[in-house]
């Protein structure tokens, strides 16, 4: 029988590089300290997420270049604001996943259909940029703000979102109060039941953020907004009521409930306690709400951090509805479907 050799050295050696491009500095005259020819890994958060936010960030890169890398701290803070329109905040993104392989499988759950959960992170990225867009101005010799999420509204999903036709996302700003900027995002998609073929809304959300001085931390003035239709103005004036319910509510006006609702809530708590303290009579079609509960604990890395450095609420956003999604899945033993979330808040921001 012939025999083989092996070699004296099978060691093998394979490179390991990003996948991640490197983000060149925009060429906008602005003169830099630092002489490597890309930017700062402080202003690459966006490249960590999906395909949308760091479109996203590349898009409000040049608008933050000079904030970020040289940032007049020590410039007078925001006064004298030039009033804005909603459609100078405007912005749209497209998903095309019907051309695009690489961008469907990036989005694709089990079932064929978007996570929703990715498509939150999505949303509170596009909201970041609508802020900005509203607030900052190339020109300005400002101090710059600090915008962050502080509050998510009415996420409601209309219809299941396929994740085979292309997907289109519609953002601007709706109100502002004194230091808050409320966003109105509007998801559409073309649904193959309407005969017109124009493209049907799918989801709405409402992303309220606030201003902070970007020195002390103070609340912040921002632009005021002027709309200009008809249905500018009503989204305004319902926004306008929404801000002064959530006042009542911090203030402590607290609605009650109706009649009826206080009923259940008895009912519940006396089968509740009938589970702890004689089980054997309890109702076998009933379960416990602890014992649903499932939780994650998770260390945040720099990688989840947004342009101010701090955790990105999208991400939070995402494992939040992540972990919802398996509790629901978990306790029914049948695939949930989402609805809507009536609130989200950051309590610290």
């Amino acid at each position: 029988m012939g025999s083989t050799s092996c070699p004296s050295n099978s060691n093998t050696t394979i490179p390991v590089v990003s996948t991640l491009s490197s983000l060149e500095i925009p060429s906008s005259g602005h003169k830099r300290s630092d002489p490597s020819p890309q930017m700062p890994i402080s202003l690459w958060p966006g490249m960590f997420y999906s395909p949308v936010t760091k479109a996203l960030w590349h898009a409000r890169t040049k608008k933050l270049e000079r904030l970020f890398l040289d940032p007049p701290m020590d410039a007078p803070p925001q006064s004298e604001l030039p009033n804005k329109t909603p459609s100078q905040s405007r912005t749209t993104i497209l998903y095309n996943f019907s051309t695009d392989y690489t961008l469907r499988e990036q989005y694709s759950d089990p079932w064929n259909e978007v996570r929703i959960g990715k498509l939150l992170k999505d949303l509170d990225a596009l909201a970041g940029t609508i802020s900005v867009k509203h607030c900052y101005d190339l020109d300005s010799t400002m101090r710059p703000l600090l915008l962050v999420t502080a509050s998510v509204e009415n996420v409601v999903l209309k219809v299941p979102i396929s994740v085979e036709i292309d997907l289109k996302i519609v953002g601007a700003v709706i109100w502002v109060g004194s230091s808050a900027i409320e966003i109105q995002l509007e998801v559409t998609q073309s649904i193959e039941e309407v005969s017109d073929n124009s493209d049907s809304l799918v989801l709405s959300a409402n992303f309220i953020f606030v201003a902070r001085d970007s020195k002390n931390g103070k609340a912040a003035p921002v632009n005021w907004l002027l709309p200009e239709t008809e249905r500018e103005k009503l989204l305004f004036k319902e926004a306008e009521v929404r801000n002064n319910l959530r006042k009542r509510s911090r203030g402590g006006q607290k609605s009650f409930f109706e009649n009826g609702e206080v009923n259940r809530l008895e009912t519940l708590l006396a089968e509740g306690r009938i589970f702890c303290d004689m089980p054997a009579l309890a109702d076998r079609d009933s379960i416990l709400q602890r014992d649903t509960r499932l939780e994650n604990s998770l260390i945040c890395q720099p990688q989840q951090r947004n342009i101010h450095g701090r955790i990105f609420g999208g991400f939070l956003m995402q494992r939040a509805f992540e972990l919802a999604f398996s509790t629901a899945y978990a306790f029914a033993g049948l695939l949930p479907c989402f609805l809507e979330v009536d609130h989200v808040d950051f309590l610290r921001p």
